[in-house]
């Protein structure tokens, strides 16, 4: 193994740690004011809420979840050099997953019930709340043929909480009353990245509206001071320094196919919940305030 790729012992993490409380006393004891690209004082001006946690089950056999602060549990965290002009620190964060129970409908007749339980769910969220929000997303299957269109919109994957997510297999399923109903209620938010795209595409595959959709972006860029065009995984790391698997063979692969597998349901999981996570995350935050205004 290579010196430069190697992951810091423990003495070497108390010296980085040593250097740069160092570091923040010499700029503070001068009063000198960061940039406005230094990390540091970003985070004293826009840091998240105590209540902003990473939700992480420690025991996947259990139904009782652990939500702990990853920035407070550093143990969670992997830390390794790498070579360059000079040396960098490189922070490998551990993954973003779905741990609560997947709920995959692929009949009309099973896409329906799926929608009839998410129904129920809402109206007692609403009752009990009066606000309900749900992750949303679609797969399809992509082309690699130029002039061939790709395939319709074949799978949606909505997520209301940390238990449950359901993944519904609409290519072979058709959207059943109930779904549509559930799509085009203008009381419940549906949240996801660039989500626009996502409401034109079952429109035209499938002639359902989907209303009431918040995209994650734009919401990040009215709470974090770091305007950009948010993506999913950069949103997760930014937010709950995690990473959000993307695999290729997965995200690129055959959802039309006559059953999902393992990963498919996984990640399809995944992406549905973690949209929702993040609206509940960003929600918490408040409005970036202009003060040249």
């Amino acid at each position: 193994m290579d010196d430069w790729d190697r992951p810091f012992t423990d003495e070497e993490l108390k010296e980085i740690d040593a250097a740069f409380e160092s570091a923040t006393k010499r700029r503070n004891d001068s009063g000198d004011v960061a940039g406005a690209g230094d990390e540091s004082c970003r985070e004293s001006r826009r840091r998240l809420p105590e209540s902003l946690f990473v939700y992480n089950q420690q025991n996947e056999g259990s139904n009782t979840s652990s939500l702990t602060p990853c920035i407070r549990n550093r143990s969670q965290c992997s830390y390794s050099y790498r070579s360059s002009n000079q040396a960098k620190i490189v922070m490998q964060y551990p993954e973003m997953t779905f741990k609560g129970h997947v709920i995959y409908s692929r009949t009309t007749k099973e896409v329906e019930q799926s929608a009839v339980e998410l129904f129920n769910f809402v109206e007692e969220k609403k009752r009990k709340e009066g606000h309900v929000a749900l992750g949303f997303d679609i797969e399809w299957k992509p082309t690699f043929r130029r002039g061939v269109p790709p395939g319709k919109a074949a799978v949606m994957q909505i997520c209301g909480d940390k238990g449950n997510c359901y993944v519904l297999h609409i290519i072979h399923s058709g959207i059943p009353q109930t779904l549509q109903f559930l799509l085009e209620d203008p009381t419940v938010v549906k949240a996801g990245v660039c989500i626009a795209n996502d409401a034109y595409k079952v429109l035209q595959d499938h002639n359902v509206s989907v209303s009431a959709w918040e995209d994650l972006s734009e919401l990040a860029n009215r709470k974090l001071d770091d305007p950009k065009k948010w993506s999913l995984a950069s949103l997760t790391e930014k937010l709950l320094a995690k990473q959000l698997p993307k695999p290729s063979n997965i995200r690129l692969g055959n959802w039309e196919a006559n059953m999902l597998s393992r990963e498919q349901l996984h990640y399809a999981a995944t992406d549905a919940f973690v949209s929702w996570y993040l609206y509940q995350a960003l929600k918490s935050l408040p409005e970036i305030v202009d003060d040249k205004k």
